[in-house]
């Protein structure tokens, strides 16, 4: 198995194929005048990327923002592998994104997983069975692990496309 057919979606929309980050990293940008200070949530793709500076040439591996938060949402890189571990496990087809404007409201319909100021989402593409391939995908390993907590377990699951449940 693999995740091929997952897709993980950055903060500007666009996807990376799961198979392909290497590193999960959560890292903090420097502040600059009139620029608070932030959270970047990220995936690294075997990608070398160069950039030059008075030190000479350096490549490293191309890191892909999925998230931005004000503060250090630290439980986002276990809570995303252990998503993606699920997924892989369950041989799963859809995209994985990282939610950070309704972590305090409602919950979201699709598949969630919560990490602080972080919300996991899997939606699986249309065609795909969600309750035969995705049952127990999101199960909590502990018990504030889904935000949805009022809805029951089967509800969470039921459902991956748009539309009233």
């Amino acid at each position: 198995m693999s995740l091929a057919n997952v897709w993980l979606q950055q903060l500007d929309g666009s996807l990376v194929r799961a198979d392909q980050a290497t590193e999960i990293t959560l890292h903090r940008t420097p502040e600059l005048s009139g620029k608070s200070a932030h959270w970047l949530l990220t995936v690294s793709v075997p990608v070398p990327v160069g950039s030059g500076d008075p030190g000479g040439w350096r490549t490293e591996q191309l890191h892909r923002t999925l998230a931005q938060t004000s503060a250090p949402p630290t439980d986002a890189p276990v809570a995303l592998a252990r998503l993606l571990a699920r997924l892989d496990a369950a041989d799963a087809a859809g995209v994985v994104r990282a939610d950070t404007s309704r972590v305090r409201h409602v919950p979201h319909p699709d598949h969630t997983l919560g990490a602080g100021e972080i919300r996991f989402g899997f939606t699986a593409f249309s065609g795909v069975e969600p309750r035969a391939a995705l049952d127990g995908v999101v199960a909590p390993d502990e018990p504030g692990e889904l935000t949805g907590e009022h809805r029951p377990r089967r509800a969470e699951l039921a459902g991956s496309g748009a539309g009233p449940r």
